[in-house]
C-alpha cells in the first residue's frame, strides 16, 4: 500500500503569503543562502495580487490536510530573438521529506501548462551549480543547460549607482 500523501497544486493567493515566506526561508536554508533571504509577507501579499505590476505568480503544492509541501514562483519575461513572451521560474522547491513523490514534476508541469495556455515559447530558470539533484531532475524532463551564458545581477546599491551615473550620450 502506498503511504504517500495525496498532493494537489493550486494557484497561490495573497492570503498564502505567510505560507510562501515560510517555504522561501526553507529554500534559502537548503541553498545555504539564509543570510541573504529577507522575504516580506506584506510585500508578497501585494505582489501576488491580480493588480500588481510585478506579475509575480505562485503555485502551492498541498497535502489533503492543506499542509504546504512545495511551491513554484514565476513571472513573465520576454525574448527579443523570438519576439515572444516566456516564463521565468524564479524558484521551485519541495520540502525534502516530500521529494521523490512527483511533487516537483507536478509543479513544473503546471507551470508548463500555464506557459502553453499563454502562448509562451520557453521557460527559463537558474540552478545552483552544486545542486546536482535538481540539475538531474530538470535534465530528465528535457531541460538543457545554457553553459555559454553567465548570470549577471545588479543589487540594490548597484542599481542606485547606475541610475545616478552622469552620462553624455554621443549623438
Amino acid at each position: 500500500m502506498d503511504d504517500s500523501p495525496t498532493v494537489s497544486v493550486r494557484k497561490a493567493t495573497p492570503d498564502d503569503a505567510k505560507t510562501l515566506v515560510d517555504l522561501i526561508l526553507e529554500l534559502a536554508a537548503y541553498e545555504k543562502l539564509l543570510d541573504e533571504a529577507e522575504p516580506s509577507v506584506e510585500l508578497l501579499e501585494e505582489h501576488l495580487s491580480e493588480e500588481a505590476l510585478t506579475g509575480c505568480e505562485a503555485l502551492l503544492a498541498e497535502t489533503e490536510r492543506d499542509t504546504a509541501v512545495g511551491f513554484a514562483l514565476f513571472f513573465h519575461n520576454y525574448s527579443t530573438f523570438q519576439t515572444n513572451a516566456g516564463l521565468y521560474l524564479e524558484d521551485l522547491f519541495v520540502r525534502p521529506t516530500y521529494r521523490e513523490e512527483g511533487i516537483g514534476r507536478a509543479l513544473l508541469q503546471r507551470v508548463a501548462q500555464i506557459a502553453l495556455e499563454r502562448g509562451c515559447r520557453r521557460i527559463d530558470w537558474a540552478v545552483l551549480d552544486w545542486n546536482e539533484e535538481a540539475i538531474t531532475f530538470y535534465e530528465a524532463l528535457g531541460a538543457e543547460s545554457l553553459d555559454d551564458w553567465t548570470t549577471m545581477r545588479l543589487d540594490e546599491e548597484a542599481i542606485e549607482e547606475v541610475a545616478a551615473l552622469s552620462t553624455s550620450p554621443t549623438v
